[in-house]
């Protein structure tokens, strides 16, 4: 007999790749799912793929996902037993939590009193050296300006000028001299309060060159905390990551056994459950110091879910409906199996800046193939909106070996499109072919040294690729050469001229063959 399903339907309050990915993991465990989706996003893919959908209403964020009522709303009409936040909008926010329960719903995510210990950098921080958790140095009281630049100097430049509320790298400054820190501390300040409503800082000091180091845990409300083990996220672009792997190349058993004893210490001190993700910086003498802590799920536990062979969304779920680890980890090997390399993949244009794009996904060919995997929440014909995060899809390779995945990833990033409007596509793959990246010599700057990989091909003054209508017309010539059965570059007439011209158009570029 058929276990029984930890719920019966659960509201996924979230969108795009994220939302599909959890509907997945319901669908699996037999649990219904309830989409919502702003007017923006009638048609986007989750809303396809969800068994029950209710509309918020409003376009932006702060009028849809955002606005707990709505949300709670949802849940109740749909009739759903739980929410699961997914990442982002209201997954880390104690007070939205809070509402759920006192609704009498469940949410698939940490306790909010947890939540609260660690959602703040000041609070986090705070928590790990009660826990005996190794921090930079610094401090986390902001008595003002003058007591910041005080502390600042102190400690010695450079330094690291963070929103005590932040995230993401919002109100996140890097200062080399002392004369530019109360211009910093002014410009981190506006930028905290405008994102955060918060515009308390901390100080620390700037470890570079720097590995980020994370380690993916999940505890239950039983008291038990297990570590998966840590995923490498240095490859960053204004602190935001673009590429993540596991297990880290360069992290010995000694010192994964360390870090993971440091994220539970710190799980167990303030009473965590569910998922969450530890965050630190590695220096070159490989020495650990605490980041942060990221309530929720990972963008990247991907990567953590096929070196362990473990589903954390089915965990999410199942410790949350009361299960202990003890039992559903039972038997289940962690030693990490191979290695796992995710690329971020959004719409917009490193090669001006990383702006935002917005617009028709033209034709959309996602890789497949043996130790591939695609989190996507976009199709063919769908219409990007401008009001949320640009984040399209996730790529993700396992292979036996690190040299062997990162090939395979070079190959699935060529065999990847998404036509219509500018995606980092080539950038990724720009990243990945590097030697550095190849030989592991990653730190959290590398970018930031290496702008020639963003500016790709301008920078050269290559054209590169082709236009992207040009590319749509080649593969559908294609296309329709393979259904004729005519081989080459026959079209349905047995003419090859017509795509035999477009192809030739190509300049030798090489995105991708279509096969049938």
């Amino acid at each position: 007999m058929a276990e029984q399903p930890p719920f019966q339907r659960v509201l996924v309050a979230n969108r795009g790749e994220i939302a599909v990915r959890v509907m997945r993991g319901l669908r699996e465990l037999g649990i219904e799912s309830v989409a919502v989706h702003s007017d923006a996003d009638e048609k986007c893919a989750h809303v396809l793929a969800a068994d029950h959908v209710v509309a918020l209403g409003g376009n932006t964020a702060a009028e849809s996902y955002l606005d707990i009522d709505k949300v709670l709303a949802a849940a109740k009409s749909a009739g759903a037993q739980a929410i699961h936040p997914g990442y982002g909008f209201l997954s880390e926010n104690s007070a939205f939590v809070r509402a759920v329960h006192e609704a009498g719903l469940v949410f698939i995510g940490p306790n909010a009193d947890a939540m609260d210990r660690l959602g703040g950098k000041k609070a986090a921080r705070e928590e790990a050296v009660a826990a005996g958790v190794s921090v930079i140095p610094g401090t986390e009281q902001d008595a003002g300006d003058e007591k910041l630049i005080e502390v600042a100097k102190q400690i010695g430049m450079p330094v690291m000028l963070k929103a005590s509320a932040g995230g993401g790298g919002r109100g996140m400054r890097r200062v080399e001299r002392e004369e530019d820190l109360a211009e910093a501390l002014a410009a981190g300040r506006r930028e905290a309060r405008d994102s955060f409503g918060d515009d308390r800082m901390i100080v620390e000091r700037a470890v570079f060159p720097a590995r980020h180091i994370e380690i993916q845990f999940i505890a239950d409300s039983h008291g038990h905390v297990v570590s998966l083990h840590e995923r490498e996220c240095s490859v960053q672009r204004r602190h935001q990551k673009v590429l993540e792997e596991a297990p880290s190349a360069v992290i010995s058993e000694e010192l994964r056994q360390q870090m993971g004893a440091a994220a539970i210490a710190l799980a167990k001190r303030v009473g965590y459950d569910n998922a969450g993700t530890c965050e630190f910086l590695l220096d070159a003498n490989d020495e650990f110091y605490f980041l942060e802590v990221n309530t929720r799920l990972q963008v990247e536990h991907p990567v953590t879910e096929l070196v362990t062979g473990v589903d954390l969304v089915h965990l999410q779920l199942q410790v949350a409906a009361g299960g202990k680890l003890e039992e559903l980890l039972a038997g289940h090997d962690l030693t990490p199996r191979g290695h796992s390399i995710e690329a971020r993949i959004c719409a917009e244009s490193p090669e001006q800046g990383y702006i935002p794009a917005a617009g028709l996904l033209e034709l959309v060919r996602e890789a497949h193939g043996p130790g591939i995997r695609v989190d996507s929440g976009v199709y063919t014909g769908w219409e990007v909106p401008p009001f949320y995060d640009s984040m399209l899809a996730k790529l993700i390779v396992w292979a036996p070996n690190r040299a062997m995945a990162c090939e395979r990833l070079s190959q699935a990033l060529g065999d990847t499109a998404y036509l219509g409007i500018p995606t980092n596509v080539d950038f990724l793959r720009r990243i990945v072919d590097d030697e550095a990246f190849r030989t592991a010599a990653i730190s959290t700057d590398m970018l930031s040294q290496r702008p020639e990989l963003a500016a790709g091909d301008s920078a050269t003054g290559n054209p590169g690729a082709p236009d992207d209508h040009v590319l749509a017309a080649a593969v559908l010539c294609q296309a329709l050469a393979r259904q004729s059965g005519g081989g080459g570059g026959a079209t349905s007439s047995g003419s090859t001229q017509g795509s035999t011209a477009v192809w030739q158009n190509l300049n030798g570029f090489r995105l991708f063959e279509v096969t049938r």
